[in-house]
């Protein structure tokens, strides 16, 4: 029998509702598109090659052919990264220095992610392209040093940190540890965060509920640490005894003219009115006090930058070494500036910022075009020119005398030889009377003291320097004079000796 057709009204399928798309805001749409843009331009301009490896970055490629948790005078990962990308994109100078501007890429977010969760979209973004086109950054991004993942460390960690403090942001303390340890592996000073964030949480009393958590998360940091501290103590200590001598702590005396060349040049490192701005906010710290976040942004700011100041006027110290200062004294200023509503400023540094870096590295270039060429040592780029021709120069004159091993009396020399001759003379050895240890040739590549063996010797010494090296060996004879010249007034000047016959260190002529 058939069956009767159901008259109950049919029920609709439910419609599946479509989820909000998240749009990207603006800001950081433009934010994005600038950080893009720089690195593009740094990366092209490294593509051009118009510098070669700085010695530093040539020793750090050394080190790299044999990867290791520490080496003299650094924490291992520049050679970390140096390996992976050369592994990535075969031996050349960019593929050495390509992870300098990419780890900025990243860096300057990590800036973006901090300043939005501490104030705005607005701020977050001008803080992003203010970082990206810092002068430090600019320079930093062309040269793969040791500054580069401290500064990407020390911008998660205190991303992390912020997070961390956060109701139920317990889980962000393992993210500081973590970067905690990551930046110990990349440069020391990685100690001034871990110090400034310990003393942060200690001098706000409603921040020490935060410090059981922070203390964990920093023994997690001396786990991520420990192979470095192992190969240290198997190795004599000398990374540590290295950075305490490069402190020279043993000669602290008053420097007032250290210390104003130190100070005068941090205008240059962050530019002139950024620098002016944080000088005022110190000036008025006790105003803003109240303002929590920008007393978190200048106690991971203020600490390293005193420091650097009191080693400037007691010993020395480099321009560069404050640079961790201003990843969050950047997001200081801005927000400051912003809130005050002088957007206009910031803008205004930026466009700044850039013509400076324009201007530093085509300094030869302009100067030449307008038909006056600067003199070879105002070059701000002449400490990486030249290192490339005399590599291929000496390649050349060494092909005549492969029996004979390399040798070389400077460390910066060595490095830039290692590096740039064909093939590379891993085995040349360093002239060492002394014994010293006071880097890393001198470490592993010294030339001993046993009497024998005939040398080619790479030097730019002169007069009595160069007859006390003459007075160790039964015979010597230039080889080769090769002149690279760098611009008006400078030259890279090198001498080639065949010694032959050494008798030792001790053994000089009466």
């Amino acid at each position: 029998m058939p069956q009767k057709a159901s008259t109950a009204p049919k029920t609709a399928a439910p419609k599946t509702q479509a989820l909000p798309r998240r749009e990207i805001d603006p800001m950081f749409r433009v934010a994005l598109l600038i950080v893009g843009a720089v690195t593009f331009l740094r990366l092209l301009w490294l593509a051009g090659q118009p510098i070669d490896l700085y010695p530093d970055e040539a020793q750090y490629w050394i080190w790299a052919q044999k990867l290791q948790f520490g080496y003299y005078s650094k924490p291992p990962m520049v050679a970390w990264l140096i390996w992976a990308t050369t592994h990535l994109f075969s031996t050349s100078d960019l593929a050495v220095k390509v992870s300098a501007p990419l780890l900025y890429v990243v860096t300057s977010l990590v800036v973006h992610a901090t300043a939005k969760r501490l104030y705005d979209a607005r701020i977050a973004a001008w803080s992003t392209i203010a970082f990206i086109t810092l002068p430090a950054v600019s320079l930093s991004a062309l040269i793969i040093s040791t500054d580069v993942p401290l500064l990407f460390c020390w911008a998660v960690a205190t991303y992390g940190f912020v997070r961390a403090r956060e109701e139920g942001g317990q889980r962000w303390w393992l993210l500081v540890g973590i970067a905690g340890g990551v930046g110990l592996l990349s440069k020391y000073a990685t100690g001034f965060w871990l110090a400034s964030a310990l003393g942060f949480l200690l001098l706000v009393p409603d921040e020490r509920r935060h410090l059981k958590p922070f203390l964990l998360s920093l023994g997690l940091t001396l786990v991520v640490y420990a192979p470095n501290f192992v190969w240290n103590a198997t190795n004599g200590f000398v990374s540590y005894l290295h950075t305490r001598d490069n402190a020279n702590v043993r000669d602290y005396g008053l420097h007032p003219q250290a210390f104003a060349e130190f100070a005068g040049a941090q205008f240059g490192v962050f530019g002139p009115i950024f620098l002016g701005t944080l000088i005022v906010i110190v000036a008025g710290a006790r105003r803003i006090g109240a303002d929590r976040r920008a007393l978190l942004l200048m106690s991971f700011a203020l600490p390293t930058l005193a420091i650097m100041l009191v080693e400037a006027m007691l010993s020395r110290a480099q321009p560069n070494w404050s640079a961790p200062t201003y990843l969050t004294a950047t997001i200081l200023v801005v927000a400051y500036l912003t809130q005050k509503g002088r957007d206009g400023l910031v803008q205004w540094s930026v466009v700044l910022h850039v013509a400076l870096c324009v201007l530093l590295l085509g300094a030869r270039d302009i100067s030449k075009a307008v038909g006056h060429p600067i003199p070879g040592k105002l070059d701000p780029l002449h400490r990486v020119r030249g290192w490339q021709t005399l590599g291929n120069s000496l390649s050349q004159i060494h092909l005549q005398y492969l029996d004979l091993p390399l040798l070389a009396d400077q460390r910066e020399l060595m490095a830039a030889m290692i590096y740039y001759m064909q093939p590379h003379p891993f085995d040349m050895r360093m002239w060492n009377p002394a014994g010293h240890v006071r880097n890393g040739f001198e470490m592993d590549n010294s030339l001993g003291g046993t009497p024998g063996g005939d040398y080619l010797w790479i030097t730019q010494r002169e007069g009595a320097e160069r007859q006390e090296v003459f007075d160790r060996f039964a015979e010597h004879a230039q080889v080769a004079h090769v002149v690279i010249p760098l611009g008006p007034g400078l030259a890279r000047d090198v001498t080639l000796y065949k010694l032959t016959g050494f008798k030792g260190y001790t053994d000089a002529k009466p």
